[in-house]
């Protein structure tokens, strides 16, 4: 039961990726819109260019994996083929 919903959790397409890297960008996008609130003229202004330039960051590393965790697969399903 707890494979089924661990399954859930899982990235397994690109759109899957981009939904996600989507939502990251409006959290920090909200949360730097606070800061601006927050911290108003520069500091702020640096702080919301950190909160998106994190999600770039971690958009690119989604995509990295996710394209090394699909290039896996398909070696190993290369490697054992089915009859």
């Amino acid at each position: 039961m707890l494979k089924k919903i661990g399954r859930l959790f899982i990235i397994k397409t690109r759109f899957e990726a981009c939904l996600i890297i989507y939502a990251l960008g409006v959290g920090a996008i909200a949360r730097g819109m606070a800061y601006l609130d927050q911290y108003p003229g520069v500091g702020g202004k640096l702080l919301l260019a950190a909160c998106t330039g994190s999600v770039f960051l971690a958009g690119a590393k989604i995509f990295d994996c996710l394209r090394y965790e699909q290039a896996e697969t398909a070696a190993k399903a290369s490697q054992y083929p089915t009859q």
